[in-house]
């Protein structure tokens, strides 16, 4: 139209093509055709990601309701020699899944080795129950996690015990929400002094450090652990219990806590933190690990990670398969 209207004032072909910004051959290509001229859309070229679009569409089916994360998915891809960029991937994956709303998380950041907040996640109840036990230290954001097949005070104290010999020290405080396990009775002396758990205290007087409970109903004031639990869930367990399940077996604690130790070296604590701009690893060994609290000179021996209400015979018949068929089928999968 504007080829048009600028040819009905009087300009040139060359001064239109120098006033709108294109080539001569368009204004005359324009001018020349009794209508604007029609284009076809092109073809869609085929993407590195085509022949692999079937295993993808396969795996969100078996994750289901859950859902396994582009990063996730795409390490999956690498093994079986996609070569291709993670945005395909995303874009894939996007356009087959229902657009959820982001529930938004407050955080607030502190000083290297300050706090560290703990929770235990769910993942299944009933008969054959999963829990995890989950750490993040506030200023680096580096992770920890310990599979458990409940959420006890003897568990607790047992998770912190493994837990503080991997970190090689002692954050100050510990940020905890209201769980039995932890305190018997919130303000119980009077307001901000509570009656905790006695094999807890204990605990917390062993290593020096100064536990911290969340406002009751108010657990997300513990923002970086359960943003944490989302990325766990998605980014380690549906992968891992998906697979599992489209061959049959089920994720136990056993199986998990063989898994969870490379993930977490190799993934969580090698990713830049969206917050902080760093690997939580770096940040880890380069600036918190030195200024963490010293280990007691005496720790006492890691309890068996069994729950102590069950009899060996209970104990041994839980684990549905040796440990050995969980990995043999785990590295046929990667394979």
């Amino acid at each position: 139209m504007e080829i048009h209207v600028l040819k009905a004032q009087g300009l040139s072909e060359r001064e239109i093509a120098r006033k709108l910004g294109i080539s001569r051959n368009t204004v005359s290509r324009y001018l020349d055709a009794p209508a604007a001229p029609k284009y076809k859309m092109r073809e869609p070229r085929p993407t590195k990601l085509e022949p692999f679009k079937a295993y993808v569409e396969r795996r969100i089916a078996e994750a289901q309701p859950d859902w396994i994360p582009a990063p996730a998915m795409l390490r999956e891809l690498r093994a079986q020699g996609y070569v291709g960029q993670i945005r395909q991937l995303q874009d894939f994956m996007q356009s087959r899944k229902p657009a959820v709303r982001d529930d938004p998380v407050v955080r607030f950041e502190t000083a290297p080795a300050h706090q560290l907040q703990v929770d235990f996640v769910v993942f299944r109840r009933a008969r054959d129950p999963l829990y995890a036990f989950t750490a993040t230290l506030g200023y680096s954001r580096w992770r920890w996690v310990r599979f458990t097949s409940d959420e006890t005070a003897a568990t607790l104290v047992d998770c912190h015990h493994a837990l503080f010999e991997a970190m090689g020290g002692v954050p100050r405080e510990i940020l905890y929400d209201n769980a039995k396990s932890v305190v018997i009775k919130r303000d119980a002396y009077r307001e901000g002094q509570h009656r905790w758990n006695d094999d807890f205290l204990n605990m917390a007087k062993l290593y020096g450090f100064m536990p911290r409970l969340c406002r009751p109903y108010r657990a997300r004031t513990k923002g970086k652990v359960e943003r944490f639990h989302r990325y766990l869930r998605g980014n380690f367990y549906v992968p891992l219990d998906s697979r599992m399940r489209a061959s049959g077996l089920v994720v136990d604690a056993a199986t998990a806590n063989a898994e969870v130790g490379k993930w977490l070296r190799d993934v969580a604590n090698r990713r830049v933190h969206p917050q902080t701009g760093h690997a939580p690893h770096t940040l880890y060994e380069n600036v918190e690990k030195v200024v963490l609290l010293p280990l007691p000179t005496y720790l006492p021996k890691s309890a068996p990670n069994w729950p102590a209400t069950r009899t060996v015979r209970q104990q041994i018949h839980s684990l549905q398969h040796p440990l050995s068929v969980y990995q043999q089928m785990l590295t046929e999968v990667v394979a």
